[in-house]
């Protein structure tokens, strides 16, 4: 399909380049057509389109899955600096250096996001009504450029060097259970108590499991726990707690709440875990009015939480 000596006579389309992005992405055209809002027909018409305008297979196909050629990986090297070279010209030429506008694509994790998160999307979608947002929610690591997120909002300090991290709030993990729980097996006074005592074990994304790290007495503390619960969701084990089935270590804007209304009540408040709220985006995007503008939103937002 390619000749080496000759170039193309037309030059791709930004909505091909998008199309064959969301493609590479979720490796399946039903994926990229449901992430796009579009059929499968019309993705797999835009991908033949593309190839033959670059006069080279992008894809190796089977009936069970698609994998990039050598061609494709250029192509997609190729096609995230063009998009993102149009988004920085639009925001360069036109007033949406003052007038957030187009779309922007966030992830967080799944507990902090859809209990701070979306409300504040929300808020900023009723402010600025030309901003598209889409909101995706994990339970794990994100790669934020691979998978074309322009902004990630993060809580913990395991943050990536070859991004921008901006914080947002200063927040931290701390210990706590129920009343009933304390009144049933006593509350720790020590950090050592814990061994002797129900703790709810979490794994999520990249955190460490079975082991709690601390900052106290103006050093870094590790210590192994272990329980008869746990689980890789913050709220399931939080809901655990609640019930009195051990001590948990959950963020601040999580169980805050809980412990300004009693259901819940903090333990060992000399030991905390510092997990900050942070907004990380790339490089690229560092001069972005909708970024910009999207950042601020949220710090402003989540200073009242």
């Amino acid at each position: 399909m390619k000749d080496g000596n000759t170039k193309c006579s037309e030059l791709p389309l930004p909505k091909d380049l998008t199309v064959f992005l969301a493609v590479t992405r979720k490796l399946s055209f039903a994926a990229a057509a449901e992430e796009l809002g579009q059929s499968p027909a019309y993705i797999s018409k835009r991908i033949g389109i593309l190839e033959s305008t670059l006069k080279t297979r992008l894809f190796h196909r089977s009936t069970r899955k698609i994998v990039l050629t050598d061609d494709g990986e250029r192509t997609q090297r190729w096609a995230m600096r063009i998009l993102a070279d149009i988004d920085d010209m639009v925001d360069d030429l036109t007033d949406a250096q003052h007038i957030p506008r187009g779309h922007l694509h966030i992830c967080t994790s799944i507990g902090f996001g859809r209990k701070h998160v979306a409300p504040a999307i929300a808020k900023l979608s009723e402010q600025f009504s030309e901003l598209e947002v889409r909101l995706e929610v994990f339970d794990r690591a994100v790669d934020i450029i691979q998978e074309g997120f322009d902004l990630e909002v993060r809580v913990g300090e395991d943050l990536p060097e070859q991004h921008i991290c901006k914080m947002l709030k200063r927040n931290k993990r701390i210990l706590c259970a129920s009343p009933k729980y304390l009144k049933e097996c006593g509350t720790p006074t020590e950090l050592e108590d814990l061994s002797a005592h129900d703790c709810l074990v979490l794994k999520e994304r990249n955190s460490p499991f079975g082991i709690w790290h601390f900052d106290g007495s103006g050093k870094e503390i590790s210590l192994p726990i272990s329980g008869h619960l746990s689980s890789n969701h913050g709220e399931i084990v939080l809901q655990w707690a609640m019930q009195g089935r051990g001590i948990v270590m959950r963020s601040l804007w999580d169980v805050k709440s809980l412990l300004d209304s009693g259901d819940m009540v903090q333990v060992l408040p000399r030991y905390t875990q510092e997990a900050n709220i942070w907004a990380v985006y790339p490089t690229r995007l560092s001069h972005s009015a909708k970024l910009r503008e999207c950042v601020k939103f949220l710090e402003n937002y989540l200073r009242d939480v």
